[in-house]
Parts: C-alpha cells; structure tokens; sequence
C-alpha cells in the first residue's frame, strides 16, 4: 500500500473531509495533517495553486481536492466501478464544487458586503443546488446518491451539508438544508450515526 499524506485545514468539512472519510471508512491508513488557519498563508506556498487538500503519495504532491477524493474512494472501495453509475457519482462531486465555489467567493468580505452576498447565496445558488440534491436523492431511490451504496457523492454531500449546518458561516442559517432538503439532511444525520463515522470523529474528542 502507498504511503499516503493528507494536508487540510484542521477542521470537521471542507473540501479535506470527504478523502478522509473515505480512507477512515475504507481502513486505509494515512497521515492526517492538519494545521490551524492562521498558518495557511505558510502552508499554501508549498502547494502548486496556493491551495489545499493536497495529497502526498508516496512522497509525490498531488493537487485538486475531487481528484483526491476519487482515487482514495477507489482505494477504498467507495467509488462505482460501473460507468453510468461513476457518472452519477461524478455529477454530484462537481455539482458541489461549483457549489463550494461560488460560497468561498464570499469568504474574505465583511460586515454588509458579507452580509449582502451571504444572503444572495442563500436565496439562490445555495437553494439551487440543495433543491437539486434532494431530487437527486429521492430519484436515485431516496438512500444513496449513486450507485444503491455508500460512495464519495454521499461523503460529498455529507461535508458540505457539515458546513451549512455548522454556524461557522455568518449569514447562512443553520437549518436551511433542514428546510430546503429534508431527506437530503435525514439522510446525513443517519450517515453520522453509522459506526465508521462515529468512531471515526470520537478520536478526537477523546
């Protein structure tokens, strides 16, 4: 097996939380490096864009926060291995990059002008994209995005609906995945439950 080196921000969601969910599921071993955000503008002059997941592997830099996602979801067994439902899988991680995208664009701004543009996300593009998750889910049978099984889409749904709810976002209330896509916010409140991600996040309470 690789040796394998996973540098994000220590935090629970974000772009870093789906790979290691998935090494965590899929009993991978690897070294989670975490640094505070007051070292970020250290950390991100050793990365090729200036940020960050990146992945060491075996001693190797890769880049590009999906690209890690899927090859240690292959690793562990949580990638589709059929095309059409690869697709799918696909489809929702790039859907909530875009997401992801438009919500970072707002990080940096303060008072009104955050307010302002928080407050347009919410009503639109925030909206949008968890309306379409919930149809997504309830067309897909209702349990998994993809492929009738836990992969990488469900962990990428997860961490990013582990953002909204979180409280950390100024602007962006805590229950609009509850209001806006219910069966998309049942469904990760019983993937929290589930025993690899229990004892996955009880290390660090301990």
């Amino acid at each position: 097996m690789s040796q394998l080196k996973l540098t994000y921000f220590d935090m629970h969601g974000g772009r870093g939380e789906p790979a290691r969910l998935a090494m965590a599921i899929g009993g991978i071993d690897f070294e989670d490096s975490r640094f505070a955000f007051a070292e970020f503008a250290e950390v991100r002059k050793s990365t090729p864009f200036g940020q960050v997941p990146t992945l060491h592997v075996d001693g190797v830099l890769v880049t590009q926060s999906d690209a890690i996602t899927r090859y240690v979801g292959k690793l562990a067994g949580l990638y589709p291995t059929d095309a059409y439902q690869a697709l799918l899988c696909d489809e929702v991680l790039d859907a909530l990059e875009d997401a992801n995208s438009k919500l970072v664009a707002s990080f940096g701004l303060s008072g009104e002008a955050l307010k302002e543009a928080r407050t347009a996300l919410v009503a639109g593009p925030l909206t949008l994209y968890l309306t379409w998750l919930e149809q997504q889910l309830q067309a897909h049978g209702g349990e998994f995005f993809a492929d009738k099984r836990l992969t990488i889409a469900d962990l990428k749904v997860f961490a990013y609906v582990q953002g909204l709810n979180s409280g950390r976002l100024d602007h962006v209330p805590t229950d609009l995945v509850a209001r806006v896509a219910p069966s998309v916010q049942a469904r990760m409140q019983h993937l929290a439950a589930t025993p690899a991600i229990v004892q996955y996040y009880a290390k660090f309470k301990a």
